[in-house]
C-alpha cells in the first residue's frame, strides 16, 4: 500500500522535469542565433576596400573630339542642306551652302573689278615712281649746274682779282713815269728861262708829261672797271647760289609730292588687295564644310531660305572615332583621397550591374578604370570636383555602344581596411584614411579590377 503513493509521486516529479527542460525549437534557435552571431563577428575582421562615390557622364578624352557646333563666318541665306540629321560626313565635305545677303557683295563681277581697280592702281604707282626717279635725277643735275656755275662765277672773281692786280701794277707804272716826266719838264723849264734849249723840245717834254698824266688816269679808270667786275662777280655768286636753291626747292617739292602720291597710292592699293582677298575668301565661305570626320547630330537652323547671323551655330556634329572617358564628380571634402593613377569601378546606365563598393571583385557588371587627370578648381554650379577616368587597359574594355553623354555612377577604389574599422568610421563620421605613395598602383586594386571586369563579361 505504500509503494503505490511513492511511485505517483515519483511520476509527478518527471513530469515536472520534462515541463522545465527547453523545447528543441529553442535550442534550434538559440544554436542559429550563436551561429550567425559567430559568423558577423568573424566578419567585422574580413577586408573592406575603402572607396568614395560619384556620378558624372562619359564624353571624350581629347577636346576636339567632343560634339561641337558648326559656325557661320560670314551672314548670308540658307540656299541647300547637303546633309540630313544622321548623316556621316568626312572632313571638307560639304554640308550646307549660302548666298549673299550684303548689298555691296552682289555684283556677280565684283572680282573681275576688284582686280582691275588693282591693275590701274598698279599702273599709277608705276608711274608715280617715274616721276619720282625723273625728279631725282632733275635734282642731281640741278645740283651740279649750281656747281659749275657757282665754280666759273668763282674763277671770274679769281680773274677780276688779278686783273685788279695787273691795273694796280700798271698804274704805279704811270705813276713813276709821271713823275719822270714832270722832273724832267720843271728841268727844262729851267734850262729854257735860261736859253740852254730850245722851245721844240720844251714842248716835246710837254707833250710827254700829258701822255703820262693820261696813262695815270687811264689806268685809274681801268682798275675802277676791274674793282667793279670783281664786286659784280660776287653778286653772280650769290644769285646763281640763290637761282640754283628756289630751282632745287622747287624739285624737290615735286618730289616729295610725288612721293606722297606714291604712298597714298600704295595705301590704296594695299586696301584694294585686302577687299579683294576677303571678297574671295567671302565667296569660299558661302560653302559650310565639316571640320573633321563625324556625324551630324542636329541641325540648329532649318528653313531654306532663312537668313543666319555672322557667327551664329548652324549645326552640331559629333566626330567619331573619339576615345571615351568618364567624368565623375566628387564632393570636395574626398578631394584629398583621389590621386593619378587611383583605380575606379564605373556603373554605365543601360548596362545592368551589381556593385558591392566594399568587394570589388564580388561586383558583376561594373568596368575599371584609371584616374587620369583632378581638377584643381571646383564646378561653380556644383561646389564638387570633376576627375577623369581613363578605361584600365588590364580590365575588361568598355562596351563599344557607350556614346557621349551616357550616365555613369563611379566608385574610386582606396585602401583596405578590416569590416570593423569601417563601421567604426562610419558610425564616427570620420573621412577615408589617405592614400601613401606605396599605395598608388598598388596590384591588389589592379587584382580586384581584373576581378571586376571578368564578372561583368560572364
Amino acid at each position: 500500500m505504500a509503494s503505490a503513493p511513492t511511485q505517483t509521486a515519483s511520476e509527478e516529479h518527471l513530469r515536472e522535469l520534462q515541463e522545465l527542460r527547453t523545447p528543441r525549437a529553442g535550442l534550434r534557435l538559440a544554436r542559429w542565433t550563436g551561429g550567425i552571431g559567430l559568423a558577423l563577428f568573424l566578419c567585422l575582421f574580413l577586408p573592406w576596400q575603402q572607396n568614395i562615390s560619384g556620378s558624372g557622364t562619359t564624353t571624350a578624352l581629347r577636346p576636339e573630339d567632343r560634339p561641337q557646333t558648326i559656325q557661320t563666318v560670314i551672314a548670308g541665306r540658307i540656299e541647300r542642306w547637303n546633309h540630313q540629321e544622321g548623316d556621316r560626313v568626312r572632313r571638307g565635305d560639304t554640308i550646307l551652302i549660302l548666298s549673299e545677303v550684303k548689298d555691296e557683295y552682289f555684283d556677280p563681277q565684283i572680282i573681275t573689278r576688284l582686280r582691275e581697280q588693282v591693275a590701274a592702281k598698279e599702273a599709277a604707282i608705276v608711274a608715280y615712281n617715274a616721276k619720282v626717279q625723273a625728279l631725282t635725277q632733275q635734282i642731281a643735275a640741278l645740283s651740279d649746274g649750281r656747281s659749275l656755275s657757282i665754280q666759273k662765277a668763282q674763277n671770274k672773281i679769281q680773274q677780276s682779282r688779278l686783273k685788279i692786280r695787273s691795273d694796280s701794277a700798271d698804274i704805279l707804272a704811270a705813276s713813276l713815269d709821271m713823275r719822270v716826266a714832270d722832273q724832267q719838264l720843271a728841268r727844262l723849264e729851267a734850262l729854257y728861262a735860261k736859253g740852254l734849249f730850245p722851245l721844240t723840245e720844251l714842248e716835246k717834254r710837254r707833250l710827254k708829261s700829258q701822255e703820262t698824266d693820261s696813262k695815270v688816269i687811264s689806268g685809274q679808270s681801268k682798275l675802277l672797271v676791274s674793282r667793279n667786275e670783281l664786286l659784280n662777280s660776287r653778286i653772280e655768286v650769290s644769285s646763281l647760289s640763290a637761282e640754283y636753291a628756289d630751282k632745287l626747292a622747287k624739285a624737290e617739292s615735286d618730289r616729295s609730292s610725288a612721293l606722297s602720291a606714291l604712298a597714298d597710292g600704295e595705301s590704296e592699293l594695299s586696301k584694294l588687295r585686302n577687299k579683294l582677298s576677303s571678297v574671295q575668301v567671302r565667296q569660299e565661305n558661302y560653302v559650310l564644310r565639316a571640320p573633321q570626320d563625324g556625324i551630324v547630330v542636329r541641325a540648329l537652323r532649318v528653313g531654306v531660305g532663312e537668313t543666319i547671323k555672322e557667327g551664329e551655330s548652324v549645326a552640331t556634329i559629333m566626330p567619331t572615332g573619339a576615345a571615351l572617358i568618364a567624368t565623375v564628380f566628387i564632393r570636395a571634402v574626398d578631394l584629398p583621397l583621389v590621386q593619378r593613377g587611383t583605380p575606379v569601378r564605373l556603373e554605365f546606365d543601360g548596362w545592368p550591374a551589381l556593385q558591392f563598393s566594399g568587394w570589388p571583385g564580388a561586383s558583376i557588371g561594373t568596368f575599371g578604370g584609371r584616374v587620369q587627370v583632378v581638377d584643381y578648381v571646383a564646378d561653380a554650379a556644383t561646389g564638387k570636383y570633376r576627375m577623369l577616368v581613363v578605361p584600365d587597359p588590364n580590365d575588361q574594355p568598355w562596351p563599344p555602344q557607350l556614346r557621349p553623354g551616357s550616365g555613369v555612377n563611379g566608385w574610386a577604389m582606396l585602401r583596405t581596411v578590416p569590416v570593423w574599422y569601417e563601421l567604426w568610421r562610419q558610425i564616427n563620421a570620420f573621412p577615408a584614411d589617405l592614400p601613401s605613395p606605396t599605395d598608388k598602383g598598388k596590384d591588389g586594386g589592379k587584382a580586384s579590377s581584373s576581378e571586376g571586369g571578368k564578372d561583368a563579361k560572364k
